[in-house]
C-alpha cells in the first residue's frame, strides 16, 4: 500500500525545526534500517508515514544502522520539520498517533521532542547498548523464536561470563567487524566497550547485553558467535584476547543471527532513549 504520493509532498521553504523521536521495531520482515531502493526498510516505512503527515519530504538520520532481521526498543532518529506541524505537545502527539496507526505494530514511535538545530542521531550519542537473546534449550520454542537464538548444545555460563573480560575496553575490533567496502581510507575499528555481560533469566533464556561508545558493522552478532562457540566447548575462554589481538576476521567464531539483537538504548548527555529499570 502506497502511504503518499510524493508528488503531494512540498518541499519546506521556510524555516525548520529539528524533531528528535524514539523508535522501536520488530525487524523480521525488513531488510534493515537504511533506505534500500526496491525492499522494504524501517526507514523507508518511516519516511513515507512523515511525509504524509508533515506535508514535506524528510530526511532521517538515526543513531545506528541496523542490519536485517535485527530488532529495536531504543533506536533514535532526528528529522527537520515544519515548525507549525510540530510546536506543541498537542501537535507531536498527533504525529505520534498518526504514524503508529500508518506503521504499527511493526515499527512505533514515540517521546518526539523538539532538540536543538545541531543535535543529531548519530553523531550526538555518547554509547548504545544492545541485547542478545539465546534460547538455550533442546527444543524450539515458537513464542521466542523471532526474538532469540536457538542454540540447542548447553551452555556453560560461568565460561561465558569469563569471555567477556577481553572485551573490555578500547580495542581494535577487526577481528570481530566486517570492514565497509568502497573507502579510499581504511577506517578505524577500535571501539570502546564499557560493558558485556551475560544474564541467566531462568528456563534456558540467556540475555547478553553490551554497551559502548560506538559499534562497527556485524560486532555484537560477531563477538556473540564467538561467545557461544566458547560456551559449547568449540573454543576456549583463553582463546578469545589473542583472537581479538590477532585482528584477523578468521579467528572469530560463526556470525550469530541477526533476530536475536536488539539495540536497546542509545545514550546522549542528560537523556537515554530508554531509561535504566
Amino acid at each position: 500500500m502506497t502511504l503518499f504520493d510524493p508528488a503531494e509532498a512540498e518541499t519546506p521553504t521556510g524555516p525548520t525545526r529539528r524533531l528528535r523521536l524514539t523508535v522501536a521495531y520488530d525487524g523480521t520482515a525488513f531488510h534493515g534500517f537504511a533506505p534500500n531502493a526496491g525492499v522494504r526498510t524501517v526507514a523507508g516505512v518511516l519516511v513515507a508515514a512523515l511525509t504524509r503527515f508533515l506535508g514535506h519530504p524528510v530526511a532521517l538520520t538515526c543513531a545506528g544502522r541496523t542490519d536485517r532481521g535485527v530488532h529495536a526498543l531504543g533506536q533514535v532518529v532526528t528529522l527537520d520539520a515544519r515548525p507549525d506541524r510540530v510546536a506543541t505537545v498537542v501537535d507531536r502527539a498527533a504525529l505520534t498517533r498518526a504514524v503508529n496507526k500508518m506503521c504499527g505494530p511493526e515499527v512505533a514511535v514515540r517521546d518526539p521532542a523538539l532538540v536543538a538545530d545541531d543535535f543529531d542521531a548519530r553523531f550526538s550519542a555518547r554509547a548504545r547498548r544492545y541485547r542478545y537473546l539465546v534460547w538455550n534449550h533442546p527444543e524450539p520454542d515458537p513464542f521466542t523464536a523471532r526474538l532469540a537464538w536457538h542454540v540447542e548444545r548447553p551452555l556453560a555460563l560461568p565460561v561465558l561470563r569469563l569471555a567477556c573480560d577481553p572485551f573490555i575496553g578500547a580495542h581494535d575490533f577487526s577481528t570481530f567487524c566486517r570492514r565497509p567496502k568502497g573507502r579510499d581510507v581504511e577506517p578505524s575499528l577500535v571501539r570502546r566497550v564499557t560493558e558485556a555481560r551475560w544474564h541467566d533469566d531462568g528456563g534456558g533464556h540467556l540475555r547478553f547485553e553490551i554497551e559502548a561508545t560506538a559499534f562497527c558493522h556485524q560486532m555484537v552478532r560477531s563477538i556473540v558467535g564467538t561467545m557461544v562457540a566458547v560456551g559449547t566447548g568449540r573454543m576456549t575462554a583463553g582463546d578469545v584476547r589473542p583472537a581479538l589481538a590477532a585482528r584477523d576476521r578468521s579467528r572469530a567464531g560463526d556470525l550469530a543471527p541477526p533476530h536475536g539483537l536488539t539495540l536497546q538504548t542509545v545514550r546522549y548527555d542528560g537523556w537515554d532513549s530508554v531509561p535504566d529499570g
